[in-house]
């Protein structure tokens, strides 16, 4: 990565409900943000991905974050449950973007999903890494394009 791209910083959560997929979308997503050029400088785990919006809120608190990632896998059981949980979850997270002016990169995998579909996303970590970084990278080229132009006063 050029020494002119910023240096992300990312906050990273991680749901361990299905651990065995989400420790391996976590291990993906790490080595996204390195190739990136992006540095993952707070991890949290939650029990689950109802409970990623809230830790996602406290880590985007923070001046030493830029950009948070929600890791989950959500799979189907019995019931609908799984609906619920992923629209909460997903709803959570975009209001913690929206409210908090940071992206949040969403790695929640399902509902409606087989274990083994869930193990076949597990690099679904890597691409909210990506998709987090893109939305900075957007951000910052849209803050610089958009300069004001210099007062009448000062043009005169």
């Amino acid at each position: 990565m050029p020494a002119s791209k910023p240096r992300w910083r990312l906050g990273l959560v991680v749901a361990q409900f299905n651990a065995e997929i989400t420790t391996l979308m976590r291990d993906d997503a790490r080595a996204r943000a390195r190739d990136l050029g992006a540095t993952i400088v707070a991890e949290a785990e939650v029990s689950g991905s109802y409970d990623l919006p809230f830790v996602a809120q406290a880590l985007a608190a923070r001046r030493d974050v830029d950009a948070v990632v929600a890791l989950g896998a959500i799979v189907t059981g019995e019931t609908k449950h799984d609906d619920l949980i992923a629209h909460a979850c997903a709803e959570g997270l975009m209001r913690v973007a929206l409210q908090s002016g940071k992206p949040v990169g969403l790695g929640v995998t399902g509902p409606g999903q087989t274990y083994a579909q869930a193990q076949a996303r597990i690099d679904r970590g890597g691409a909210a890494v990506e998709a987090a970084v893109r939305q900075l990278e957007a951000a910052a080229t849209l803050r610089a394009s958009g300069k004001r132009p210099r007062s009448r006063r000062a043009r005169d």
